[in-house]
């Protein structure tokens, strides 16, 4: 559990998920665990993730903290709008609609993959981005470059932060694919400093997701225990690799995980499920 806790915290800093997304099936395939201890435990691989990826990524300038901020207030409302939910419904229909939202968005960065403009900065202004100061920059390791980015459509990127705050709670996964997504391609932020973000944003939604799944008895100290000190150990190393990536290998590398990932819930919508 120690070796799949720093897999998934390298992966999960690197990409802004959290780990959750690739804890909960090596658990639930790999430790023949019954999957709502394996979604508890995801849920506090992604608590961890957050802490050791942020506080690296506040040290490198490379996290937004006020984009952050403003965006969380949306993530948890709907964060724990979905925990609350989850007590009594099943989260199959909505399977389907998160499940065609991640395969959108890995079609979507295959096409910007493949653009003039990929990572290009926006230019575009947005009253609300500037009255809030969300416009940002960080240093570009990989380019060794001052990078200088506008945020745009802010009130489509807090539309879709409910929705990641729901999919958190509704499905246990740090939906961190979705807050990425928000950021990357609806309000046009650089994937770099979005991926950083979305692991700060992350814990904070997890952990209003977390006090319900504790109540209910589904978090396990001798599962989440070992897992979570293994992910703040790799989100640690991922964190500190990820400045150093260039963001089109880093667009690579989200693809096929975000395409997976929705091709798996999808599958779950029509009740058929590969673990």
């Amino acid at each position: 559990m120690l070796v799949v806790g720093i897999f998934s915290g390298i992966l999960g800093a690197l990409l802004g998920l959290g780990g959750g997304i690739i804890v909960t099936p090596i658990l639930v395939i790999g430790f023949n665990l019954p999957i709502h201890y394996a979604i508890g435990a995801s849920i506090i691989a992604v608590i961890a993730t957050s802490s050791g990826a942020s506080i690296a990524y506040l040290k490198d300038d490379m996290l937004n903290l006020r984009m952050a901020m403003f965006l969380e207030i949306f993530t948890t409302i709907g964060a724990l709008a979905g925990a609350l939910l989850a007590i009594f419904f099943k989260a199959i229909w909505l399977n389907f609609l998160f499940g065609i939202l991640l395969v959108y968005q890995a079609y979507r960065m295959w096409r910007k993959l493949h653009s003039k403009k990929v990572d290009a900065p926006s230019t575009k202004e947005d009253h609300f981005a500037q009255k809030m100061q969300l416009n940002s920059s960080y240093f570009d390791k990989s380019t060794h470059q001052q990078i200088d980015y506008k945020v745009e459509n802010v009130a489509g990127g807090a539309l879709a932060m409910i929705w990641a705050g729901i999919a958190s709670g509704l499905l246990g996964i740090g939906s961190g694919m979705f807050k990425v997504f928000a950021m990357d391609t609806v309000m046009k932020m650089p994937l770099k400093p979005s991926s950083a973000t979305s692991n700060l944003m992350m814990g904070v939604t997890a952990a209003t997701s977390a006090l319900v799944y504790f109540f209910n008895g589904t978090i396990k100290a001798n599962i989440a225990v070992p897992i979570a000190l293994g992910i703040l150990l790799g989100a640690t190393i991922g964190a500190r690799l990820m400045p150093h990536i260039p963001a089109k290998r880093l667009r690579q590398l989200f693809i096929p995980v975000v395409g997976i990932a929705g091709l798996q819930l999808l599958l779950k919508a029509f009740n058929i499920t590969l673990y």
